[in-house]
């Protein structure tokens, strides 16, 4: 009811864009830019959880950025899905850049899954819409790509928000598993973890320990090169949309690494 609702809204209510409150445009190019207008790269939080795959993505957690996540996420702005699945695809594409040797057969993006209960109360699962978003967004562009939401949570975790990276690993630890029988569409293939947002690594680092159990693999190496007459074995890398500014770089150095400013355009609505 709530989807369906909240899109016919989107044409009659007045329009703001999202991500900076612009009258009168469902999305200003400035903050559109803010979203795509960087190559994505490799992040890593501090501390980095043990088993955390190299992990790619498109944009830092920061003003715009944040806005239009949360606008997707908490206040149903599914117009934005389409955006958001094209920036984690550029992140996808990073990511399998790192597999030497290319990708045999399609990709497979398989998203974190979020709690139930924030399921329903949302209205929908974001980063499997956005993850839908994504894989029509690689197709079109030449790379054959599908969703296979086989990642289920094994037992009730608590609300991630305002528990530390320690409390957060402890509250993920065993609480991701593969659906039973989905082993077989996993092995030998090149999943992609998926979501929209990486804070501290807690649930990406444990959906890479239910993933590889079922990929046989390690979370941490992403190809395990052929041997002899022993085939390689493809593991694991991760996209997301966003990560923290400080994760796209040394956050063990003295001085807050700085992102690269997005090209902007004269004309645009600025707040």
């Amino acid at each position: 009811m709530r989807g369906w609702w909240q899109e016919i809204a989107g044409l009659v209510l007045p329009l703001a864009c999202p991500g900076c409150g612009c009258p009168r445009t469902p999305l200003c190019e400035e903050c559109a830019g803010e979203l795509t207008g960087r190559e994505p790269r490799r992040v890593r939080p501090s501390p980095e959880p043990a088993g955390l795959p190299m992990v790619f993505a498109a944009a830092g957690y920061e003003g715009a950025v944040r806005a239009l996540l949360l606008a997707h996420k908490e206040r149903g702005a599914l117009g934005l899905a389409g955006l958001l699945g094209g920036a984690l695809a550029g992140a996808v594409r990073a990511a399998l850049a790192q597999v030497p040797g290319g990708v045999p057969g399609p990709v497979l993006l398989v998203p974190v899954p979020s709690a139930r209960h924030a399921v329903r109360a949302r209205g929908q699962d974001a980063a499997r819409r956005v993850a839908a978003a994504a894989a029509g967004a690689l197709r079109r562009g030449g790379v054959p790509a599908r969703v296979l939401p086989v990642l289920r949570q094994c037992r009730p975790v608590a609300d991630q928000s305002g528990l530390t990276a320690r409390l957060r690993l402890a509250n993920m630890a065993g609480a991701l598993g593969v659906v039973p029988g989905a082993e077989r569409l996993l092995v030998g293939r090149t999943a992609v973890l998926v979501d929209d947002l990486m804070t501290t690594g807690a649930s990406l680092a444990e959906a890479a320990r239910a993933l590889c159990a079922a990929q046989r693999c390690d979370p941490a190496v992403p190809v395990v090169p052929a041997v002899s007459d022993r085939p390689a074995r493809y593991g694991t890398v991760a996209a997301v949309v966003a990560a923290p500014v400080l994760a796209f770089g040394s956050s063990r150095g003295p001085a807050r690494h700085r992102l690269a400013e997005p090209t902007r355009r004269p004309g645009r609505c600025s707040q």
